[in-house]
């Protein structure tokens, strides 16, 4: 494995597996049960987690803390209509947190995996 990675913790592997083959068109490229899998798409490898069960990813910290999904550090897809793009994955019962946003750049929305964490779509500009 060379390269780069990204990981996400994710409360159930096959579901976040599902979500990025299905919906986002990443492919799998390896599962290793029910406790974490590879998944890539346009150079980028998201590895999915779980947070259930042994793993080093999903063992406290040292002050007890316990690593969860979530938050706003994200991936950024760049599509070519992020409008229509949206209204896909709404009408495949995709969550948002929030509607399209047009910028300097281009237009965002972000987009949650099963387990919340925060995926960016994003159209530039021009």
């Amino acid at each position: 494995m060379n390269g780069a990675s990204v990981r996400y913790l994710v409360d159930d592997v096959d579901m976040a597996v599902t979500f990025y083959t299905e919906l986002l068109g990443f492919a799998k490229e390896a599962q290793m049960g029910d406790g974490f899998a590879i998944v890539s798409r346009d150079g980028l490898r998201l590895l999915l987690t779980g947070t259930g069960g042994p793993g080093g990813a999903a063992q406290p910290t040292p002050d007890g803390r316990f690593p969860e999904p979530g938050g706003w550090n994200r991936i950024q897809l760049e599509v070519a209509d992020a409008a229509a793009e949206t209204e896909r994955l709404r009408a495949a019962g995709a969550t948002f947190r929030g509607d399209l946003i047009k910028g300097r750049g281009g237009t965002q929305i972000v987009l949650e995996d099963p387990a919340g964490n925060p995926i960016e779509l994003f159209e530039p500009a021009g």
